[in-house]
């Protein structure tokens, strides 16, 4: 006779499930290491032996470790508009949340977990033609969308939000650029952070002036 399930017996995980997380493992090593140590000087083996996997376990999963990074990148910038569309959902208005999911950007793209990663590395490791590409699935569509809300609210005037989305974004691009290069100057962040949202309020105050008749 069988003897029955204890509450100490954990269930079977199926194959799905252990795939799913060999490659969240990976996933999760390789970011930890890119972030400390940067593309170059991560190895594969150091990645899979952080994971607890093996190396055949990485090739199952990614091509190779280029593809792993170039995953985790995009999904740095996935989890960065999840953040940016949670900041923009609390704020009163469309205005309001253009500018709050600008200073979320700047903010999210420097933690530690990200900036090496995101800006340093990825540009040089995956090319700016992949970047700008991603960054445009994800960073300017957010943004495309915030421009759109405070148009249609009236908060802002744009004879042309596809060209106003490129133009916003390349600035909140380089700021973000800048404190990357400034990680640690707490005075330059502020300084920065404060000609963003000056910046904002000249987008923002042209539409509330409106054209001298």
């Amino acid at each position: 006779m069988q003897a029955p399930k204890t509450s100490a017996q954990a269930p079977r995980r199926t194959q799905a499930e252990r795939r799913a997380e060999t490659r969240a493992a990976l996933l999760r090593a390789g970011a930890a290491l890119f972030a400390a140590k940067g593309y170059a000087d991560a190895g594969a083996e150091e990645i899979v032996a952080a994971a607890g996997v093996t190396r055949g376990a990485l090739y199952h999963h990614f091509k190779d470790k280029a593809d792993l990074f170039e995953t985790i990148v995009e999904q740095a910038f996935a989890d960065i508009v999840a953040e940016i569309d949670a900041a923009a959902a609390s704020a009163p208005d469309a205005a309001a949340a253009l500018r709050l999911g600008s200073l979320v950007w700047l903010r999210a793209s420097q933690r530690k977990t990200r900036r090496r990663i995101l800006l340093i590395d990825a540009p040089a490791v995956i090319g700016w033609a992949k970047w700008r590409a991603l960054d445009s699935r994800y960073g300017m569509g957010s943004l495309r969308e915030g421009l759109e809300a405070a148009a249609r609210e009236r908060a802002i005037r744009l004879a042309d939000i596809e060209i106003a989305a490129h133009l916003l974004s390349g600035a909140l691009n380089e700021a973000a650029l800048l404190l990357a290069a400034r990680a640690r100057d707490k005075a330059f962040q502020r300084r920065l952070e404060a000609s963003v949202n000056a910046l904002l309020d000249c987008l923002l105050d042209a539409q509330r002036s409106g054209p001298k008749r």
